[in-house]
């Protein structure tokens, strides 16, 4: 809540209007990792260049130390070189923004909410200590924040932001909440909901057969969300056999626990929708205890990561099926990337931690091998440099563009047909980002690769995903090969376009496993759930006799006595229908015809009406029908002749049942 308070804060601070002579003054300075350029228009960047942060001691009698990030994440760091490439690209582009020179805000959220509302406080307040006496007036700081690439981050920092219009625009953060636009009205992203990753995943699991599966999921947003949207669609056509969440404190007694719980399941396919941070726990643990068998169906946070595509885990977590975002290629890219030199600018301390950490060096005086800063970094591997397959990176491109795009548009509009009160158009010095926030709306374009970047009224990007496999590679690495792909827009059916032939089974037979819970039940049988299991699970009994099944897993046994009367009943029906029309001689017909209609017309109606009629009253519309039908039978043919017998017997002779009366004069 703190962090919350002291943005809000901060951010009335910068942003509303003040008396002349008013200086506005921030109440504090954050010591973040960040890289920055000025510009006439700056842009905000939020990204994970390290995986954890270590909170020092608090005594509070003295003022407390700034939290310090560790471990370096290389495909973060090019994420953020990214952002600059696509900056200067931008700028050397005489088609896009001319006249305008973009520059870049970026700070590093360390894997952390705390430290990402400290870096999204400093971005949208400004990290100057005071104002000038002009007052607090102008544009803010930044229009517009490309990140936070996580979940729980983006709906934290997303719900203040709303507050003022901020447009956030993320690359990685999937979860469905985010579609709110009642929550969460200028935030977009460049990457498709987990909803849309639900539903491919699911279409996978009916491809197969899977019917019955294991769930994980990591404890945050993401994993929760996605859970819940997983569990109502495989409610449609399967169980889920168990659902686990994954700790977030690297808990080994809960992580063995877990695997403990897929290893007794009968389920062969696990779903796991988590980052690699809460799965590595999970993964070491698989292998220490030699989990194989196992079908896993990968999310697209951790289906193309580095750090589990490694050769120890290829007995058991190969043959993967993931959904990934969409590929891209960024052509100069690399060149960018191998071109970055230190920086000995305190804003720009991130450059230099990277460096330290791909050279194992240091700048500062410290025992070991001293950074020069004259290393060649071509001669390096490292994810930093790979650019085959470029997915994040490539969604931070997309979003870069897109808040450019949408800025031309503004800065191109023409003096009385803006969208603003009274037709106007917005000015550079006095620009907001509200402003901005309604032409990211309606933005559309075509970048370099090809892909059409253009956001729906929930702010989502179009879905289309590739599907990946886990394989090994003729160099013995393991290595996530694209086999299929998903595409939200095809027609009904054709969503979903997998290379079978291509597909790694990590299985003795090399064939896709089955994953059922109970055997489907034969013709002569029927499905008897087991009492506390899933409907999945199940037992197959004969059906009793005089009870016929003729399809596979039925339900229900029918009665073949109830059919051979229903037939006769029909058959009667129609011969009586057909000599109707006999001589008088033959006058039983008429009334066996109205019988069979009273039979048949209770009958037909017998069925809907039993279906809807919940428990006990089942029962008496059956009693009704059984009743009615039988009395229809005695009200049409027996009572006409009680009818003669009680009140005409004179009619009960031979002649007049057999002949013609004499003809009335």
């Amino acid at each position: 809540m703190r962090p919350v308070l002291s943005l809000c804060l901060n951010l009335a601070l910068v942003w509303a209007s003040a008396a002349p002579q008013t200086a506005c003054r921030l109440r504090e300075r954050f010591h973040l990792n960040g890289m920055y350029r000025k510009g006439d228009v700056v842009l905000g960047g939020l990204f994970e260049v390290h995986f954890l942060t270590v909170f020092p001691e608090l005594s509070f009698t003295s003022e407390p130390e700034q939290p310090r990030c560790e471990r370096l994440d290389f495909p973060g760091f090019q994420a953020a070189q990214t952002m600059i490439f696509a900056i200067e690209e931008i700028n050397k582009n005489p088609d896009l923004l001319p006249n305008i020179t973009l520059g870049f805000h970026l700070y590093d959220n360390c894997v952390k909410l705390g430290v990402a509302f400290r870096a999204a406080t400093a971005l949208v307040s400004g990290t100057e200590e005071s104002f000038s006496d002009l007052g607090c007036t102008g544009s803010p700081p930044v229009l517009g924040i490309v990140g936070d690439p996580g979940s729980t981050h983006s709906i934290a920092i997303s719900s203040v932001l709303g507050l003022f219009r901020v447009p956030m625009v993320s690359y990685f953060a999937t979860c469905s909440c985010l579609s709110d636009r009642q929550r969460y009205p200028s935030f977009f992203r460049t990457i498709p909901s987990d909803a849309f990753q639900v539903r491919a995943m699911a279409q996978i699991l009916q491809r197969y057969g899977w019917r019955w599966v294991g769930l994980l999921f990591s404890d945050d947003d993401y994993g929760v969300h996605a859970a819940q949207s997983f569990h109502q669609e495989v409610s449609r056509f399967g169980c889920v056999a168990f659902s686990e969440m994954l700790p977030r404190d690297n808990d080994q007694t809960e992580v063995r626990r877990i695997v403990g719980v897929i290893h007794r399941s009968t389920a062969r396919v696990v779903t796991v929708f988590s980052t690699e941070a809460y799965l590595l726990p999970l993964a070491k643990e698989i292998a220490l205890q030699n989990l194989t068998g196992r079908q896993w169906i990968a999310s697209e946070a951790w289906a193309t990561s580095t750090i589990l595509l490694t050769t120890e885990m290829l007995p058991f977590l190969g043959g993967t099926l993931g959904i990934a975002i969409r590929r891209g290629d960024i052509p100069g890219l690399l060149d960018f990337l191998l071109r970055l030199r230190p920086d000995f600018d305190p804003d720009n301390n991130m450059v230099n931690m990277f460096w330290e950490e791909i050279f194992s060096c240091r700048f500062k005086d410290s025992p070991g091998r001293v950074c020069t800063g004259q290393e060649n970094l071509e001669g390096t591997e490292s994810a930093y440099s790979d650019v085959s397959a470029l997915r994040h990176s490539y969604n931070v491109y997309k979003a870069v563009y897109a808040l450019a795009h949408a800025l031309h548009n503004l800065l191109g509009c023409k003096p009385g047909t803006g969208p603003f009160p009274g037709n106007s158009c917005a000015k550079l010095h006095t620009l907001q980002p509200w402003q901005l926030v309604h032409y990211l709306q309606i933005v559309n374009f075509t970048t370099s690769f090809g892909d059409q970047v253009s956001f729906d009224k929930n702010g989502d990007a179009l879905a289309i995903y590739d599907v990946m496999n886990w394989q090994r590679a003729a160099d013995g690495t393991i290595r996530a090969v694209t086999v299929g792909v998903f595409d939200e827009s095809a027609p009904p059916g054709q969503e979903l376009l997998l290379e079978e032939r291509n597909i790694f089974w990590n299985f003795e037979s090399h064939d896709p496993p089955r994953s059922i819970c109970s055997e489907p039940c034969p013709p002569g049988t029927r499905r008897a759930i087991r009492k506390g299991e899933p409907v999945c699970c199940f037992d197959c009994l004969p059906c009793a006799d005089g009870d016929i099944s003729n399809q596979t897993d039925s339900s229900e046994c029918y009665s073949a006595l109830l059919g051979y009367i229903g037939l006769l009943a029909a058959i009667s029906f129609l011969l009586a229908f057909l000599a109707r029309n006999l001589p008088d001689n033959f006058n039983e017909a008429k009334f066996i015809t109205f019988s069979m209609l009273i039979f048949c017309a209770v009958w037909i109606s017998f069925v809907p009406a039993y279906v809807s009629s919940p428990g006990k009253y089942s029962d008496a519309v059956e009693i009704f029908a059984i009743l009615a039908s039988s009395f229809g039978l005695l009200g049409a043919i027996f009572a006409p002749k009680c009818c003669i017998i009680l009140l005409h017997p004179e009619k009960n002779t031979k002649k007049a049942l057999m002949g013609r009366d004499a003809p009335k004069k």
